[in-house]
């Protein structure tokens, strides 16, 4: 992980060559306020090319990262529909959210959308675009609604993009582009590099090592080496136990936690799987109730939604240091 000045230049220097970018292309910037210019949009994803006539005025978001992101760039009133939640909407954005129609627990079925006839539909997942959910983009495509899937989950692994915060600022300024509000989302990301330089330079985690435990018993679903919790531990200078797993999660094995005997256990907080639920399970396993983190009771608890790649994972970052901060 490079140090908060490199990352700023970076950053910088990325965020003037996609402007231009966006600026020969024919693209639209906003004025930073509430309201948004019109002019065609072109974004490349995943691979594919995302067209609006102009800014989203009546997007759709069906995953909670997909929605946070929008949020956090004040895109709540151009949003008529949202879907499931990993866990809790941040707090700030909540009043927002609770303006937003909520048209599933999970997935919202395909003639639910149409029927609101979006101009554009966000999604965390690729997932979300198969069969068993609202059809592939081809098809929504054709009916003139456009879609857009976060870089780190195409459905198509060899798009994907790198797990970094560079990417995590491009998917925002990507949503500044789609609905108009690329001012909104320079500050964002101008937020994101101030505090992941914070919490680098504190380092909370030097010298400790970290199991990232997911969810699950009989095989423990852990943070790997690609992904959200992989860039969090890199942040706050500690060690992942599953560095060597390609991919943001993958299947670990108790095996390799109880020989790696972690310093500390990182407990994600999700609606299917509460980090009470698995610390209860490690406190009763009569093997793993002896790893010396269970027994000084070493836990990190963070929202599964401040793992993933988005908008709240810098909170997730500044959470695992606070708390690595006091050990």
């Amino acid at each position: 992980m490079e140090g908060g000045r490199t990352l700023r230049t970076r950053f910088t220097v990325g965020a003037s060559i996609a402007a231009m970018s966006l600026l020969l292309a024919g693209c639209t910037s906003t004025n930073g306020g509430d309201e948004t210019t019109s002019g065609a949009i072109t974004v490349q994803n995943c691979g594919r090319t995302v067209s609006l006539s102009a800014p989203a005025k009546a997007a759709i978001t069906l995953n909670q990262g997909a929605t946070e992101t929008a949020l956090s760039i004040g895109a709540g009133e151009q949003l008529i529909g949202t879907a499931y939640l990993d866990d809790t909407i941040a707090p700030q954005w909540e009043q927002a959210y609770n303006k937003i129609p909520v048209l599933a627990k999970e997935f919202p079925d395909r003639e639910t959308v149409i029927t609101r006839k979006p101009d554009l539909l966000l999604a965390s997942y690729g997932t979300a675009f198969d069969e068993k959910a609202l059809g592939s983009q081809d098809e929504l495509d054709a009916l003139g609604i456009a879609t857009y899937v976060s870089p780190f989950a195409c459905n198509d692994k060899t798009k994907r993009a790198e797990s970094s915060w560079d990417a995590i600022a491009g998917e925002t300024s990507d949503n500044g582009v789609l609905f108009g509000r690329t001012d909104e989302a320079d500050a964002v990301n101008e937020r994101m590099r101030d505090e992941l330089a914070a919490v680098e330079a504190s380092a909370a985690g030097r010298g400790k090592s970290i199991f990232w435990y997911d969810s699950g018993t009989t095989t423990p679903y852990v943070g790997g080496g690609k992904g959200g919790p992989q860039l969090i531990i890199d942040a706050v200078g500690a060690r992942n136990v599953f560095a060597g797993i390609d991919g943001n999660w993958a299947d670990g094995d108790w095996e390799s936690v109880v020989r790696a005997d972690p310093d500390v256990i990182v407990l994600a907080d999700a609606s299917w799987d509460t980090a009470q639920a698995k610390r209860t399970y490690l406190e009763n396993d009569p093997v793993l109730k002896n790893l010396k983190a269970v027994k000084a009771g070493s836990f990190v608890v963070l929202p599964f939604s401040t793992s993933t790649p988005g908008p709240r994972l810098i909170d997730g970052a500044v959470t695992v240091s606070e708390q690595l901060a006091k050990r």
